[in-house]
C-alpha cells in the first residue's frame, strides 16, 4: 500500500510538474503583449528615444528579465513578429525547390510578409509611423528587409543555379520582389491601412511576376512555309491587339 501511495504521489508530483509548465507557457503570450502594449503607449506619451527599457517593464507591471526573455534589445519591441515572417518565408521556399515557376513563389514568400502586417493592421500603422521618426528604427527595419531579400536571393540562386547569368538573375529579381512588396505595402500603411492589403500588393507583385517570369503563354501561328516575316508579326500584333495586349 505504501508503494502505491508513493507511486501515485510521485505521478501526482508530475502531473503538478506539468501543469506548472503549461500555466508558464500560457503565461508567455500574454506578458509578451502586455510588454509591446506598454511600449507602444510609451511611445506615443514620451517618444522613442524618451523610453526605456526600464520604463516599459514598469509600466506593464513586469520584472527587467521578464523584457529580455522575449525581446533581446528595444528595437526589437517594435519589431517582434519578424523572426516568425523570416522563418515561414524560409520554409516556404525550401518547400518550392521544384516550383515550375520560381519567380512566382518568390512573390508568394513576400506575401507571407504582407499577411503579417495585415493580421495587426493597427499595430503596423503605429509601427510606420514610428520608424518614418525614428532614424534609428528606419535603419533595423533596413536590415530587416534585407534579411528578406537574402532569403530569397538564396531560393532564387539554387534554382538559377545552372544558367550563366544566374547569380546577377537571382539577385536583380529578389530585389524587384522587394521593392514591389515595399512599394504596395506602403501605400497600404500610408493610408492607414484602409481596404485590404493585398489589393495594394498585389498589382506590384504581379507587375513583377510577369517582368521577370519565363512562364508565359505559348502562341501558336500557322502560316505558309513562303509567308513573309513582315506578315507574320502583323498577324500577331493583329492578334494581341485584338485581345489588349499592345
Amino acid at each position: 500500500m505504501s508503494e502505491q501511495r508513493a507511486g501515485d504521489q510521485g505521478k501526482a508530483g508530475e502531473r503538478g510538474a506539468d501543469d506548472r509548465k503549461d500555466e508558464n507557457e500560457q503565461e508567455k503570450v500574454p506578458i509578451r503583449e502586455l510588454l509591446i502594449a506598454a511600449a507602444f503607449e510609451l511611445f506615443a506619451e514620451r517618444g522613442y528615444d524618451g523610453t526605456t527599457i526600464d520604463d516599459i517593464v514598469r509600466r506593464a507591471g513586469v520584472g527587467r528579465r521578464s523584457f529580455f526573455r522575449y525581446f533581446p534589445a528595444k528595437e526589437e519591441v517594435v519589431f517582434p513578429d519578424h523572426e516568425r515572417a523570416l522563418a515561414d518565408m524560409v520554409a516556404y521556399l525550401d518547400e518550392g525547390d521544384r516550383d515550375p515557376d520560381p519567380v512566382g513563389r518568390a512573390c508568394g514568400a513576400a506575401r507571407l510578409v504582407m499577411r503579417m502586417y495585415a493580421e495587426n493592421a493597427d499595430f503596423s500603422v503605429k509601427r510606420y509611423a514610428l520608424t518614418r521618426k525614428v532614424p534609428a528604427l528606419k535603419a533595423y527595419e533596413i536590415s530587416v528587409v534585407w534579411r528578406y531579400e537574402r532569403a530569397l536571393t538564396a531560393y532564387l540562386q539554387r534554382r538559377f543555379a545552372n544558367l550563366p547569368d544566374g547569380g546577377a538573375r537571382a539577385y536583380t529579381i529578389a530585389a524587384s520582389v522587394v521593392a514591389a512588396h515595399n512599394y504596395g505595402l506602403r501605400a497600404w500603411l500610408r493610408s492607414g491601412a484602409r481596404g485590404d492589403a493585398a489589393a495594394s500588393v498585389d498589382p506590384a507583385l504581379d507587375l513583377a511576376h510577369r517582368t521577370w517570369s519565363d512562364t508565359g503563354e505559348t502562341v501558336v501561328l500557322v502560316a505558309r512555309r513562303n509567308t513573309p516575316m513582315w506578315q507574320v508579326v502583323q498577324r500577331l500584333e493583329e492578334e494581341w491587339r485584338d485581345e489588349g495586349r499592345v
